[in-house]
């Protein structure tokens, strides 16, 4: 099986919407799906499904396609969401806070098990049942809890030094919602998460659709030939 650090991070984004769109298929009662299928709900090529899943090995029959709760196991197994996952959140104000209460975690293997802060005021609060403990506690409450996963949502000064603290209490991946890029040695992952640059993403494919739309209509303003 491909190395889980070889994984491209593309790949792993559509591994994911893979693994909603099956979630979906479960619910609904399919048994099989096909690569067009899959391909189709997500926007994508038959030969792209096929060409991702074949990094991990052999996965359904052609004519016949993919079992759906086989193709769930092993793509819950590749994304490492078979087991769970203790995750901390540095920094609580209004977005730790917000991440903290997402019911959405849980229900994906993530449970919150650890909170971070600097301020006198927030130390010793509790987050849906979560104590916040103090920055110089990190490495205590991460070995304790076993902590392997952080969210990062300090102001910008602050955020490579959390990042460091995080790296050297034994944290393996980082999500930095932190308006600013930071450096972790080579065995942290990272992954930027600066909703910022999601929105100037957004507002630039946006700008895109006035004259995709137009492109259609023709020059006598009719959809299609």
């Amino acid at each position: 099986m491909t190395r889980a650090d070889s994984i491209p991070k593309a790949t792993c984004l559509r591994l994911s919407l893979y693994l909603r769109h099956l979630d979906h298929a479960a619910a609904q009662g399919l048994g099989t799906i096909s690569s067009a299928q899959l391909a189709a709900a997500l926007g994508g090529t038959a030969a792209q499904v096929r060409k991702d899943l074949s990094r991990f090995g052999q996965f359904g029959r052609p004519g016949v396609g993919y079992q759906v709760e086989d193709l769930r196991r092993a793509v819950r197994r590749i994304l490492g969401v078979d087991r769970r996952w203790q995750v901390a959140v540095v920094g609580v104000g209004n977005l730790g806070r917000a991440l903290a209460r997402h019911q959405g975690f849980p229900q994906r293997n993530f449970d919150v098990a650890a909170l971070f802060d600097v301020d006198p005021g927030t130390v010793g609060t509790f987050v849906e049942g979560v104590e916040v403990s103090a920055m110089d506690r990190l490495r205590e409450v991460v070995a304790e809890r076993n902590i392997r996963l952080a969210m990062l949502t300090v102001p910008a000064e602050a955020a490579q030094a959390a990042a460091d603290a995080l790296a050297k209490a034994g944290v393996e991946g980082i999500l930095n919602f932190a308006p600013i890029s930071v450096r972790v040695p080579s065995g942290v992952a990272l992954y930027p998460a600066d909703l910022t640059v999601l929105l100037e993403q957004l507002s630039c494919a946006a700008r895109c659709v006035p004259a995709a739309r137009a492109a259609e209509a023709g020059p006598e303003g009719r959809i299609g030939p």
